[in-house]
Formats: structure tokens, sequence, C-alpha cells
């Protein structure tokens, strides 16, 4: 039982006692070979998600998913560990650095309801700002995770990255609760996601059928329409996205195997931001690696 848990031996005196490792939380003594893969999978795949102090508060549990694989060498599992990962499906930054204690701040104040006073660097000014925040909700979004706040007296809530956050102690104001607010609606209405407009669009392109096969499988929105190929193997899709510069980013990024037709203004942006790729690969590279080595 030792090889799939954390039980530690008091080989001094017998009968021998043992007992579980002091760290140990784990309200579940059993695990299967399934659920020790799920694990090992979310430990890699929070690894490239959230900061590394929020990933070692799960620490012991994915020790005992691994420590559970170790034990099942016997069974053919002994090279388990090279055939498993999890990759994300585009380029994964590495996830910004958060102070330990900034963290468990923040997850005190959210869960307890209590304001926060905050050393906050701002990315516009560039400068320390002072803040009284009172916290409304944490997203974890690509590589950096965010609190949601409003601030001092304001109502509006606002974000705030967490590894922007330079010292962080309780606050002295009481807490004021925004009932409404929810943040599933906070996101669905463009709070992330940079929104061009209000509604959404009837998005119509013209896609490779490599990308039209993806699709297929994964579709880019429940309204979906794929067309049979045309004379030229292009697939026509149809589908009802929202109006917001992360969509347009997830386009930008199949370059030529994607030529929008609607919205018309979708496709002039595309075209000028093709237009001026184009006007910057034209000439010749100008020494930077030189420049960069003669600055080294």
């Amino acid at each position: 039982m030792s090889s799939h848990f954390p039980l530690h031996c008091n080989q001094n005196e017998r009968p021998f006692r043992w007992s579980f490792d002091a760290g140990f939380k784990s309200g579940l003594p059993a695990m299967d070979t399934a659920t020790a893969l799920t694990l090992v999978l979310a430990e890699e795949y929070l690894k490239s998600l959230l900061p590394p102090i929020a990933v070692d508060r799960l620490g012991q549990q994915f020790d005992s998913a691994r420590k559970f694989l170790d034990g099942l060498q016997q069974n053919g599992y002994a090279d388990w560990a090279r055939r498993v990962r999890a990759i994300p499906d585009s380029k994964a930054l590495l996830p910004a650095q958060v102070d330990a204690g900034v963290w468990q701040g923040i997850s005190d104040a959210l869960l307890n309801r209590h304001t926060v006073d905050v050393h906050y660097l701002s990315r516009q000014k560039g400068e320390i700002k002072q803040y009284t925040l009172h916290p409304q909700g944490l997203v974890a979004r690509h590589s950096v995770s965010y609190l949601l706040a409003t601030v001092n007296d304001y109502n509006d809530v606002r974000q705030f990255a967490l590894h922007r956050i330079r010292q962080l102690r309780p606050g002295r104001m009481p807490f004021r609760q925004q009932p409404e607010f929810s943040v599933e609606s906070y996101i669905t209405h463009g709070g992330f996601d940079y929104p061009l407009g209000t509604r959404q669009v009837e998005l119509v392109a013209r896609i490779s059928p490599d990308l039209a096969w993806r699709l297929r499988e994964t579709p880019l929105s429940e309204q979906q329409q794929l067309s049979a190929p045309g004379d030229n193997g292009r697939i026509t899709l149809a589908a009802t996205v929202p109006n917001d510069q992360q969509t347009l980013w997830w386009l930008t990024g199949f370059g030529p195997r994607v030529e929008v037709v609607q919205p018309t203004e979708w496709r002039r942006i595309l075209a000028e931001q093709a237009r001026q790729m184009l006007e910057q690969y034209a000439g010749p590279a100008d020494d930077t690696q030189g420049r960069l080595d003669r600055t080294a």
C-alpha cells in the first residue's frame, strides 16, 4: 500500500505503527489507472495555465497519481511517463510568476469576502499605484491569472493581473459585494475577448480541406455549416461567432488557409494586415542579429 499512498512506517516499536504523510489531504483513499492518468494529464495542462504556487497546492494528489502508476510496473506500466503528454492547441507562454503570499491573500479575500490593499504595477502608466480592491472573481487566461475586482468606491469591475501585485495586505475598508455579478456572464459579454461589437456575427469563409476536417470534429460554434468542396477544393464555412478580437486573431493564425468573405469589416481588417505584412517582408532583413551581438 505504501507504493500507492503516502504512508510512513514507524519501526521503533512493535507492532509497527503506520500513518499517512502529514501533508496528505485527499479524501479519496483509492485510485484506479484511469484516474491516475487523468491527474497526470491535468498536472501537465495546469502547469501551462496556472502559476507554480497554485499547481503546488495539488502536488500531493499529483504525487499520489505518479506513485500509483510507478507501482504498476509489473503490469507493463514501467514506461508510462513516456506515453502521456498534454500539449496546448497553440503556442503556450510560460505562466507569469505570482508571489506565494499574493496568491494566498487573494484566495482568502475572494472566498472570505474581504478587501485587500495592494501596490499594483500599472501596465498603462508603468508605475506603482495603490488600490483597495473588492475581489469578485478569479480567472486564469492563457498564462496569466486575473483578479476581477471593484476598486476603492467605484462599482465597475476591472481586471488585475496577479503577477503585477507587488504588495498585499488585508484591507480596512468594508467589503462591497456585487450581488448581480457573475464571472460567467462577464466572460460571455466579452470581458476578455476585446469585443468589436455587442452582437454575434455570421462568419462566412472559404477554408482549406484540412481545416474543414478539423472543424467537422471540433466545431467553431454550435451554429456551423460546411459546404461540399468547390472547384478549387476550398470549402465554405458558415458559423455564428462572437464579434470579438479573439476570433479575428484565431482566423489570422491560419494565414492563406482561410479567406474571410463576411463580415466585410473583418475581410477589410485581414486584408490590411496582409498588406502590412507584405510591405514589411518585401525588402531585405536588416542586421538585427549583428546589432544584438554588439549590444550583448
